[in-house]
């Protein structure tokens, strides 16, 4: 055998029996699996006492009937949004009794195989899923598992157990602010295709912005990142002979509004006197930015609380149904919003 690593991992223990991760599982909890032969089973013992394996304490904890333990699934902790969701799950969840734990599904990743080792081996009570695209390789490993399970921030159609808000008002409410100052072309920085939250905030704009008669109400997409931010706002500032320039940007999310807050500046532009900026929900961050940031407050946190009372009623054997958070979006006003300026006071 090769020389033992300093901690033998279950992974190594099934790549020198030459079995799964999820067999070897099996036979080191102690669960009786008749698809699983006499001789594997005393093979994997053998393994797993010559590399000298040991379960971490924490696995032995998730290997039970009953693990008291839910997993979020968030697309980026790069995204400010879901640091106050996650909070709302975690403390909704520890008053619960349950433990939230925590995972990643960034670009490139989508779901790895340690977070479907927790869903196909049962290692956690539920699920709070707030990554769900479509064609996620996530949603087929659910429509085969019995885990129980809730799409948060996310809705997932037919699925009967999404737990989201009224984002569309956001628009309303940032776009209202924006044309009360006596803003007339506004753009909107959008999340990605294909994500529900996005494309329902888009229509949201793009209705009320008909409905205020806006000479335009351009669009730009981007992702929900500063970088995606500020490509987007590059895109909608850049001079055309099609329409009158921009005078207000409303972004999708913080990360986006601090990236098009860059690019203005680097364009040689001015916020609020050249460019107002409205960013879509609030963290005490948008306070401490120069200027500070208008943003609309959503209920993220009451948004996570939500998701994790859904899920531990199914967990306890209720039948699952979409819940939608009580919504009423805040206009927290700071100094990045202000009239426009003076046609031919912005300079070209």
């Amino acid at each position: 055998m090769p020389d033992q690593p300093v901690r033998a991992r279950l992974v190594d223990v099934a790549r020198e029996a030459g079995v799964s991760k999820a067999t070897v599982s099996k036979v080191l909890n102690g669960r009786q699996d008749l698809s699983v032969r006499p001789e594997t089973r005393a093979r994997i013992h053998e393994v797993a006492e010559a590399l000298g394996y040991r379960p971490h304490s924490g696995a032995r904890a998730l290997a039970g009937a009953s693990t008291h333990a839910l997993a979020l699934l968030v697309p980026s902790l790069g995204n400010p949004t879901y640091v106050t969701i996650s909070r709302g799950a975690y403390q909704r969840a520890r008053e619960l009794g349950y433990l939230s734990l925590l995972a990643e599904d960034f670009d490139g990743q989508e779901a790895d195989e340690t977070f479907n080792d927790l869903v196909k081996e049962g290692r956690v009570d539920g699920l709070l899923i707030a990554s769900a695209r479509p064609g996620h390789p996530l949603l087929e490993t659910l429509r085969r598992s019995p885990v129980p399970h809730v799409f948060l921030n996310r809705a997932v159609e037919g699925s009967g157990r999404n737990v989201t808000m009224d984002v569309a008002r956001s628009s309303v409410t940032a776009l209202d602010h924006l044309h009360e100052l006596g803003h007339r072309v506004v753009g909107h920085v959008a999340g990605p295709a294909g994500i529900a939250p996005s494309e329902d905030r888009k229509q949201a704009f793009l209705d009320r912005a008909a409905e205020l008669g806006l000479l335009a109400a351009p669009v730009a997409a981007g992702d929900f990142t500063e970088e995606g931010g500020a490509a987007a706002a590059r895109e909608l500032l850049a001079p055309t002979e099609h329409r009158p320039p921009v005078t207000a940007l409303y972004t999708s999310s913080l990360a986006q509004a601090i990236g098009a807050l860059h690019a203005i500046g680097e364009l040689g532009l001015r916020v609020p006197q050249d460019v107002s900026l409205v960013g879509n929900d609030d963290l005490p961050v948008a306070g401490y930015l120069t200027p500070s940031l208008t943003t609309v407050a959503m209920p993220l946190y009451d948004l996570g609380t939500a998701a994790v009372d859904a899920l531990v009623a199914e967990i306890e054997g209720k039948s699952p149904g979409d819940v939608i958070v009580p919504t009423e979006p805040r206009l927290v006003r700071r100094g990045s919003t202000a009239p426009p300026a003076e046609p031919g006071g912005r300079p070209d």
